[in-house]
């Protein structure tokens, strides 16, 4: 034994130890011959018989491949990572632990050296050993240095392709190994920490940069090799061991695990072109547990904030990958980022707007004329990624999330008298909710067009833009048409035979009437002005005649149906009067649309007097008056006329003939006969559309025709203020339009100052008013009474007190 110790033994065969000599045994004289394979048998099964004795044998072996490897022996190197490997397949007692410090320690000595061979040999034992489920976790070892190393064979920059390519592969399977060895491990979570974490995501997908094939990968049903070999494939073998770890990635790890990713597209500059980013985050959605999804895009939304000052290209580009994700998330667990998905796009929406306008005021200014125009055509890039992503992750909700969501969109419109610069411009923000609308399917109309969300909708209907009015349109066909009607009637026309549209429609719900008779009007006035817009073209009176054919099928009864015509009727005396001047074609495309929507109107409520009447009055106009038919006046160059004439009744829709069409049981014809009179809200006064004297005209108009002389003595001297009403219909006219024509052709100064006078003389007969009415009410600390000019109160006990006999139980 002291011999043993000492050395002595080495040059005493005899006298060595058993486990030495049968360590010597399977190394034959020429390395070629390769391992003994009896001498093999009986070192393995001296090692299963006596296992205490493995770790003197992995040191015995480690000694030996140390030397071995130094000395360049390296057929000797291999025939020893042989044994290794066939002793750790055939021992799995508890012994085996300081074998595997050995195994490992061996391994780390092969991956040092500079010899591709031996690197590969080592990378072989060790993903040989990954595969090995030991009966006990170990509480001491780290695997560090194999991340570190097979990270760096990853980005082997070898100058052989042949020998690069093997270095790679044999590193990206060992970070595999290192990867199946440690998540299954509760002791070994270490390996989820970033500074290994930053270390392993970099190096599979700088080895999946290399893809030839793009498009092919991160699809979910295409497999992970190229080629027919895939498994030497750097790419496919990289995107086969990322799946695998995202796979096996916990909630508490999803953010070091894909943080690294948007470090490595931030590096190496892969958000323009993004095909890269895509693919990976596809990759990693395909790849995870879908309740994790929402914490991906968590992730996304985080790294947009990060580069809200980025170029443009580059914040397109997350935008997109945000589109994949939510593309692949939409249909299973979102969790609770969905309105913090739709608040951070609005935000983003709003920026991009803002840098856009920040431009086109520096252009305007004169500088940088074509680097403006670059940046605004590129900011409009980052606009339509957003509205895509809202729209798509939009249209994936349940109806019920997707009404929260239609409701916090609307909140980020901004109201009227806000300057637009410092909120989200309308168009941007009703885009994306066209998008979300889309496919909506609402049980009743109360529940889709709240109040909250219906009248920021139609304030954005008097704006002045075409586009944003027909987008506000097609919002209200999107929640409106429940039962997909909108594409049979397509296009503004007289449409022959409606049955034939096989128009599918329900009875109205007592819901809907409810909310018809409590936001009917507004939907009217929303149409009534929507009508006379001067820049209206083809697609604005589509769209209205598709809202007024909608309105009919889905929540007209026969209140409904009065209004209507009664709307209709007001709309043809609108473009007859022309009392605001419009341009003809607008005029005739008012009369269009009325004859188009009266022709459906009547098949559709099957009265075959009103249907004679309407096809009575369009047969005329096609032989007399065609620029009065949607067919004629919407076509190319059709011809206008000077002037519309009035005296010939003919050609126009008559009152009192579709009263007597309707004088039967169900319609109360007789409300054919009041006029209609859009609804006056206060946005008539912030809008273009209404001075100040119209609204307070249409006011006294409302509330004379509403109320009684009796029940209103305290305000008719209030309405004179602004109106001296004679009762008759041509001086009331002749006093509108002298006092209109005062407001627009007088002085500023002028104006300001009779105005100023009327306000005066309004106070202080409010004054009096208010006088005669209030009373100061009973006092219970006592009696008022009056001395030396102040108000002195005498208190009074409250047994003393004098109550009425309904106040007293």
């Amino acid at each position: 034994m002291y011999w043993e110790q000492h050395g002595v033994c080495g040059c005493c065969g005899p006298l060595r130890p058993r486990y030495k000599r049968l360590v010597d045994n399977i190394f034959p004289e020429d390395p070629k011959d390769g391992l003994s394979k009896s001498d093999m048998e009986k070192l393995t099964f001296y090692a299963v018989s006596a296992p205490e004795k493995l770790d003197r044998i992995g040191a015995y072996l480690a000694e030996r491949l140390s030397r071995d490897v130094v000395r360049h022996r390296y057929g000797y190197v291999v025939i020893a990572m042989e044994a290794l490997d066939q002793l750790l397949m055939a021992c799995h007692s508890q012994s085996i632990k300081p074998f595997v410090e050995s195994f490992l320690h061996m391994v780390a000595k092969l991956l040092e050296s500079r010899e591709p061979d031996l690197q590969v040999l080592g990378t072989n034992s060790f993903v040989k050993f990954a595969n090995i489920e030991e009966d006990t976790p170990s509480y001491h070892r780290r695997y560090d240095f194999f991340v570190s190393q097979f990270s760096a064979m990853c980005h082997s920059t070898h100058e052989d392709p042949e020998i690069r390519t093997r270095i790679r592969v044999a590193g990206i399977k060992g970070l595999q190994g290192v990867v199946r060895k440690t998540v299954n491990d509760e002791l070994q979570a270490i390996i989820w920490e970033p500074q290994h974490m930053d270390k392993l995501i970099p190096s599979m997908l700088f080895n999946m940069q290399d893809s030839e094939d793009m498009d092919r990968v991160g699809h979910p049903s295409t497999p992970s090799v190229a080629g027919q070999d895939g498994e030497e494939n750097p790419a496919a073998l990289a995107e086969s061991c990322f799946r695998e770890l995202l796979g096996r990635a916990a909630y508490g790890n999803m953010n070091n695990a894909v943080r690294p990713v948007l470090v490595h597209l931030d590096n190496h500059h892969l958000w323009d072109p993004n095909e890269f980013a895509v693919s990976c985050f596809r990759i990693i959605m395909y790849s995870i547990q879908a309740q994790h999804s929402h914490h991906v895009i968590q992730q996304v939304l985080n790294h947009l904030d990060t580069n809200n000052k980025n170029t443009p290209r580059v914040r397109a580009g997350i935008v997109q990958v945000l589109l994949e994700t939510v593309a692949i998330a939409a249909k299973g667990s979102v969790g609770p980022t969905v309105l913090e998905v739709f608040n951070t796009l609005l935000k983003h929406l709003r920026m991009s707007v803002d840098f856009e306008l920040g431009e086109t005021s520096r252009r305007n200014s004169g500088t940088s004329v074509s680097s403006g125009r670059g940046k605004e055509s590129e900011e409009r890039i980052v606009q339509n990624a957003i509205i895509q992503t809202i729209g798509f992750f939009g249209g994936n909700l349940p109806d019920y999330q997707r009404a929260e969501v239609m409701m916090f969109i609307m909140g980020k419109v901004p109201v009227y008298g806000t300057p637009l610069r410092r909120l989200l411009t309308p168009l941007s923000a009703i885009s994306p909710l066209s998008q979300v609308t889309s496919g909506f399917k609402a049980k009743s109309m109360a529940a889709a067009l709240p109040p909250p969300f219906l009248d920021p909708l139609f304030s954005i209907s008097l704006m002045e833009d075409s586009e944003l009015r027909q987008l506000v349109l097609e919002i209200l066909h999107n929640i409106i048409d429940r039962h997909d009607n909108r594409a049979k009637l397509r296009g503004i026309r007289i449409i022959p035979n409606v049955a034939a549209l096989k128009i599918k429609r329900e009875k109205i719900s007592k819901q809907d009437v409810a909310f018809m008779k409590k936001h009917g009007q507004q939907l009217y006035r929303h149409i009534y002005l929507g009508c006379k817009e001067e820049d209206n073209v083809h697609k604005n009176f589509e769209l209205l005649f598709t809202t007024l054919a909608v309105l009919t099928i889905e929540l007209a009864n026969e209140e409904v149906v009065i209004d209507l015509i009664r709307l209709s009727i007001a709309l043809q005396d609108m473009a007859l009067t022309n009392e605001e001047n419009m341009p003809m074609f607008i005029r005739c495309g008012i009369m269009a649309l009325v004859a188009a929507y009266l022709n459906f109107l009547s098949q559709m409520i099957a009265n075959p007097p009103f249907c004679q009447h309407v096809s009575k009055v369009i047969e005329l106009r096609n032989m007399d008056a065609p620029y009065l038919l949607p067919e004629h006046i919407f076509r190319d160059k059709c011809p206008l006329p000077e002037s519309l004439d009035k005296e010939d009744k003919l050609l126009y829709f008559q009152t009192s003939d579709m009263a007597e069409c309707l004088a039967g049981p169900g319609y109360n014809a007789e409300r054919l006969s009041i006029p209609y009179v859009p609804q006056v809200t206060d946005e008539d006064r912030l809008t273009r559309r209404k001075s100040f004297v119209d609204t307070i005209s249409i006011q006294v108009d409302i509330m004379s025709n509403s109320l009684p002389d009796k029940d209103i003595p305290l305000f008719t001297q209030y309405l004179t203020l602004f109106s001296d009403t004679t009762g008759l219909e041509e001086q009331e006219r002749e006093k509108r339009r002298q006092v209109m024509e005062k407001f627009q052709k007088a002085p500023f100064e002028e104006i300001a100052a009779h105005c100023e006078s009327k306000a005066n003389m309004l106070h202080d007969r409010l004054a009096q008013i208010f006088e005669l009415t209030i009373r100061p009410p009973p006092s219970p600390s006592g009696v008022v009474s009056i001395s030396a000019g102040h108000t002195q109160y005498q208190s009074v006990p409250v047994y003393e007190m004098k109550f009425p006999d309904l106040c007293v139980y």
